[in-house]
């Protein structure tokens, strides 16, 4: 997941990755837009929290615990 502290979205995307990832057994990554390169900045800034899966962009700003299930499935 790629946000910013301070981000009410972002915790409450984090919280169904948690779910999710800890339910399925799998590990994640938060990065912190902050710190992210301009480029990536530039590219996201307004569509925090932006979850990926497997390196490609999954969902912006809402994360839908069951989209990300399949997902994560490959359901």
């Amino acid at each position: 997941m790629l946000g910013r502290p301070g981000c009410h979205l972002c915790e409450e995307a984090l919280e169904v990755i948690r779910r999710v990832a800890g339910e399925l057994g799998v590990g994640y990554e938060v990065r912190d837009l902050d710190e992210s390169p301009p480029a990536e900045r530039d590219e996201y800034w307004e569509r925090i929290p932006v979850t990926f899966v497997d390196g490609a962009p999954h969902d912006f700003w809402r994360v839908s615990e069951k989209r990300l299930r399949a997902a994560l499935t490959g359901s």
